[in-house]
């Protein structure tokens, strides 16, 4: 059981990366974006490509970090991934929502959305290959933390949370202590009178992509060192990153915090109860029941 809440903990640190940018998108342009999860594998393959770039130019940085399996290259691949992720989101809606947004509604977008997680999904297969790929080929011991209960977790594991805390933290002080922070939520609330107070609308928009991205390629790539990426991850991953989002309630970042952590919990405990093959239909249970008791999720409010 002990081992089921650690493991959910770790997966929801994940989770909860990727509900960020989802709500934040689904707040402020008013539409469910299924392919927001296909920037996880984006970002996770942009990693994978630019850790073999710097290992190659400067082959000190394919060093292994600590007791970790994650290389220098990689860690500066991250960040490479994540400006990559980030303009790649700018890129699609300015080539695809932009235009169903100015000439289509609500659900035009959605369904645009769907056409888009098929075509990068489709192009990552045709470029990288249907197989699984691992960051890398070492294998990496867990730790025992504890023997009764028998608890492991593996150092990557807590990089994956630690690091991923971090950028939560750093977005919060962003948004509650900036200027740029108060105008994204003015912008969220209400478009139409932030304007008039002067925000510009359009680079509010430019910057939702942006940060959406880049955590969705941290979540990626964190995804990544803990298991395998492949074309479909997005896919894989939607349902439960759709499920936080909807748990916290659409908008709220802290919300998407809370839903990604409390998504992972339930996903691996539900394994002490259900067959692994049933485990992928949690995230539809956790959906249908927020819907029903709380539509508007735990910290979301209800729309005029």
């Amino acid at each position: 059981m002990i081992q089921h809440l650690v493991d959910g903990v770790l997966v929801g640190s994940i989770l909860s990366l990727g509900a960020i940018g989802l709500t934040m998108a689904m707040h402020m342009l008013r539409f469910a974006n299924f392919s927001h999860a296909e920037l996880l594998s984006i970002g996770a393959y942009a990693a994978l490509v630019f850790d073999g770039v710097f290992g190659a130019l400067y082959p000190p940085l394919s060093g292994v970090i600590g007791p970790l399996s994650l290389t220098w290259a990689l860690a500066c691949a991250i960040l490479v991934s994540m400006g990559i992720t980030g303009a790649s989101a700018v890129l699609i809606d300015r080539l695809v929502f932009r235009r169903v947004r100015a000439k289509g509604g609500e659900l035009s977008m959605v369904f645009a959305s769907f056409g888009v997680a098929m075509i990068v999904r489709n192009v990552l297969g045709l470029i990288f290959g249907l197989q699984a790929q691992l960051y890398s080929k070492d294998i990496v011991f867990a730790v025992v933390l504890s023997r009764d209960p028998l608890l492991l977790v593996k150092p990557d594991q807590v990089f994956t949370l630690v690091a991923a805390l971090i950028i939560m933290w750093a977005l919060h002080l962003v948004l509650s202590r900036t200027t740029f922070g108060y105008a994204l939520r003015a912008v969220a609330e209400n478009p139409s009178l932030a304007q008039v107070s002067g925000i510009n609308l359009n680079r509010m928009i430019v910057a939702v992509w942006v940060i959406g991205g880049a955590l969705a390629a941290a979540a990626g790539v964190f995804y990544g060192l803990t298991n395998q990426i492949n074309p479909v991850l997005g896919r894989d991953l939607v349902l439960p990153i759709f499920a936080a989002t909807i748990v916290g309630g659409i908008g709220s970042i802290y919300g998407a915090v809370l839903g990604g952590f409390l998504v992972g919990i339930a996903s691996n405990v539900a394994l002490l109860l259900l067959p692994s093959g049933y485990s992928p239909a949690v995230p539809f249970l956790i959906i249908l029941a927020v819907l029903i008791l709380r539509p508007t999720g735990l910290f979301g409010e209800a729309r005029s």
